[in-house]
């Protein structure tokens, strides 16, 4: 597979990838900065939370390093950092080549077992 789990500094970008990833409403902050920048009050006004509680979760995007939050003038302004999450699609698709490697080999199986079955089928008369 693509990523060696001995590579520590990916494995521990990827936990707090996921963390952050965990929680919906983070999600759908990510969801909207996927169109572009948004300042924090921008973020804010999709979801019945306190300021406080929008704050907490673009810190924990922003220590995850999903996103990276800038001021300009007096406003704080979130873009987010499409590589990080290119970390977890690379990781996802290691694991995709696994799986779709399996079944074919899974497939090549079933198929070779299917010819066996009707070769026995026609010696027995069936």
């Amino acid at each position: 597979m693509g990523l060696k789990i001995h590579n520590h500094t990916v494995v521990d970008h990827l936990d707090s990838t996921f963390a952050a990833l965990s929680d919906s409403t983070r999600r759908a902050m990510l969801e909207r900065l996927s169109h572009g920048p948004a300042s924090v009050h921008a973020l804010t006004e999709p979801f019945a939370l306190s300021q406080q509680m929008i704050s907490k979760h673009i810190a924990y995007l922003v220590r995850a390093r999903i996103v990276i939050k800038t001021k300009r003038g007096r406003e704080s302004v979130c873009t987010l950092r499409p590589e990080a999450i290119k970390t977890v699609s690379d990781w996802a698709m290691s694991y995709r080549r696994f799986w779709e490697e399996s079944f074919d080999k899974l497939d090549v199986v079933v198929k070779q077992m299917k010819k066996e079955e009707d070769r026995d089928d026609k010696k027995h008369g069936k």
